[in-house]
């Protein structure tokens, strides 16, 4: 068969899977009416491939960055093209929902390429692609038919039927592959009966069929309307089923009063008591309380009620100015070439008139203030690569300075020289401050002991009271009897801190003289080892 050329047998399996779901789980077909059973199948292909979480912005975007706006309508596209398409298109979303809604863009990938594959004929086309991804995707169907307007549109923004026609032809197959066909395939005829005749079709007419669809479009704003009330709740019965509260529309009779049904009793032909599928319905897509409709219905009576809104925004009948986009996807097109050519000229023009009258234009004065722009970013730019290049040559000096290679430090001699210098420097220090570090800690052992020996005095002075020795013999016991420290831990420097603010905490007037030995000491070791500390560190840094 004609898709045995394109696709595996697993991905055939993976199509069939999506049309099975669709009509075991469902039970779409049970649905008499032919335009919602259309909108209800395309709806359910819609969700199944996360489409609805797209617009036609999006589609537009991903159309152009693969390239496909500058090639014409009827050009062949690849399935490894469509397929690189449709993954752009997943990934992006991916990227932009929250992480509490996650999808799976390779499964939305292959269900939506092998729907597309199952619904085009033997030849995939640029036109079939855009059609078929501008009518499914989500997003406001306005917006949807100005796309497709700009598709088959004239360059004075006048439908050209031939492509309108092409059009139809590619977005019927839709319906076609659900098995829609006879009420929604394509004739020849089709285009033709959708608008007037002798009549030139503009972008607002276009619009109309948001109100008035032809009658093999009129699925799609059905699908639309379907997508919109999807969560809307009813608190009313329903008469048939009775199911507390219906969500989606709401169907009520005009001949039965109070004879109200859900959508899928109104779709499958439920009826109960004295009412008839033959009874007029009319659809309700929200709900109003009896307050607000009797509300509602004074103000139009009294005319007080505001003027019917337009089905659709009014657009100007001149055509939209399209960028010219053939140098971002990088085309190098013969009509670009044409394009510089006639810039070119147009200039040129303009100089000869300014020389043979004298005068400037407002337009060449605008040109040359935008040239004179042009030339200072010009500068600038220059500039700054200037500074770019000095500044990568200056760190590849400052790396090439810091990472000395071994042959040169070994054919310099002064260097090796200076470098054992400063090592036997280094290792003076280390030592010094090693020494330094060790009478502190002598000291500081003797610190403790004269502090034990003032709190021995001054508890034997509380009982009885001697002749109290002086700060200097005080200060010889404990520098000369090895006894009076023998005992004392080596490094008892976490207990210092307690007993020197409560020798400091006496007011007494004779052992001020030894506080201020004390104070003299302390000061004199911080002092000393500070300055080894930095003798220390600037002999790290000449290293």
């Amino acid at each position: 068969s004609r898709m045995c050329e394109w696709v595996s047998e697993e991905k055939v399996t993976e199509r069939r899977n999506l049309f099975v779901c669709m009509k075991r789980d469902q039970d779409l077909d049970s649905i008499r009416l032919s335009s919602y059973r259309t909108a209800c199948k395309l709806r359910f292909v819609q969700k199944r491939c996360n489409l609805h979480l797209l617009d036609i912005y999006n589609v537009i975007e991903a159309v152009r960055d693969a390239g496909l706006n500058a090639v014409e309508l009827n050009a062949g596209i690849s399935v490894t093209r469509l397929e690189n398409l449709v993954t752009s298109l997943f990934n992006q979303l991916s990227k932009r929902l929250p992480t509490t809604h996650p999808i799976n863009p390779r499964e939305s990938t292959v269900l939506l390429v092998e729907f597309i594959l199952a619904a085009v004929d033997c030849r995939l086309t640029v036109l079939s692609v855009k059609a078929m991804l501008a009518t499914l995707c989500g997003g406001k169907l306005v917006d949807k038919l100005r796309y497709v307007f700009s598709q088959v549109s004239d360059s004075k923004g006048v439908l050209v039927l031939s492509k309108f026609d092409s059009f139809l032809r590619e977005a019927l197959k839709l319906p076609t592959a659900l098995h829609e066909e006879p009420s929604f395939g394509y004739t020849h005829t089709v285009a033709r009966s959708c608008f007037p005749q002798q009549k030139k079709v503009m972008l607002n007419m276009f619009l109309d069929i948001v109100a008035e669809p032809p009658e093999c479009l009129v699925w799609l704003p059905v699908m639309h309307r379907m997508a919109s009330v999807e969560h809307v709740y009813h608190p009313v019965a329903c008469s048939f089923c009775r199911s507390n509260g219906m969500t989606g529309f709401r169907y009520r009779c005009l001949r039965c009063r109070g004879y109200q049904l859900c959508q899928n009793c109104f779709w499958r032909g439920k009826a109960s008591g004295s009412h008839s599928n033959q009874h007029r319905m009319k659809e309700h897509s929200s709900w109003e309380s009896p307050a607000k409709r009797f509300s509602r219905a004074l103000s139009r009576s009294l005319g007080c009620a505001s003027s019917r809104e337009p089905p659709h925004p009014i657009y100007s009948q001149e055509p939209e100015r399209t960028l010219n986009l053939s140098n971002i996807v990088g085309l190098d097109s013969p009509s670009r070439q044409d394009e510089e050519h006639k810039l070119i000229a147009r200039y040129t023009s303009r100089l000869a008139e300014t020389e043979s009258t004298g005068v400037i234009p407002t337009r060449s004065i605008n040109f040359d203030v935008n040239k004179q722009k042009r030339e200072l970013i010009a500068q600038l730019e220059c500039k700054n690569r200037e500074i770019s290049a000095e500044i990568k040559r200056l760190r590849a000096e400052y790396d090439a300075a810091c990472q000395p290679s071994p042959e040169k430090g070994s054919t310099n001699p002064a260097l090796l020289a200076e470098l054992r210098q400063l090592r036997q420097r280094k290792d003076e220090l280390e030592q010094r401050m090693s020494c330094l570090q060790e009478s502190r800690r002598e000291l500081m052992v003797q610190l403790e002991g004269l502090m034990k020996l003032l709190k021995a005095q001054a508890a034997g002075s509380s009982h009885a009271s001697p002749a109290r020795p002086s700060p200097a013999t005080a200060r010889n016991v404990g520098a000369g009897s090895p006894q009076a420290h023998m005992y004392l831990p080596q490094d008892s420097l976490a207990g210092v801190g307690g007993d020197v603010q409560e020798a400091f905490a006496q007011g007494r007037s004779p052992r001020r003289n030894l506080r201020n030995d004390l104070l003299v000491a302390a000061d004199s070791i911080t002092n000393t080892v500070s300055s080894l500390v930095k003798e220390l560190h600037s002999g790290k840094e000449l290293l």
